[in-house]
């Protein structure tokens, strides 16, 4: 009996197999890696972020916990960036 091909088949099982054996621990590492270094970025471009700092602006002066002058400070300085 020629056992030959059987074997070859197996071969080739045996390649795939251990890609996906080094696959799925390398996929895992990147995977930690991109969840530590997406808690320390912001999603968001500094754009988005600038109407939100101005509403909180605003909230502040209306409910007198600044004054006029420093409102308008801090808002020129939001505008500015």
């Amino acid at each position: 009996m020629n056992y030959e091909g059987y074997s070859m088949g197996w071969h080739w099982l045996g390649w795939l197999g251990m890609a996906f054996f080094w696959l799925i621990p390398i996929l895992l590492v990147l995977a930690t890696v991109k969840y530590l270094m997406g808690g320390r970025r912001s999603n968001t471009p500094d754009g988005e972020r600038k109407p939100e700092a101005l509403a909180v602006l605003e909230e502040r002066y209306a409910r007198g916990e600044i004054e006029r002058e420093e409102y308008l400070q801090k808002r020129d300085d939001l505008q500015k960036k």
